[in-house]
């Protein structure tokens, strides 16, 4: 929506438009919870991944009987 700066607008219309602009604005900010979540996720799976694979050795039944 382009407004010429010389335009009155009416109530209604600077209304309307306050509306559009706090979506536009409320919408960015659910994207950006959105990717930041996801984000947050994939941290902590490669963090888990990362222990499974440190602990692995001491957590495998077979290996506590070897010998060494």
């Amino acid at each position: 929506m382009l407004i010429r700066k010389e335009q009155d607008l009416s109530e209604i219309q600077t209304e309307v438009f306050d509306i559009m602009v706090g979506y536009d604005i409320e919408e960015k900010n659910r994207q950006k919870q959105h990717a930041s979540k996801r984000l947050l996720e994939a941290r902590r799976a490669i963090e888990r991944r990362r222990e499974e694979k440190e602990l692995s050795p001491y957590l495998n039944e077979e290996s506590w009987f070897d010998e060494e």
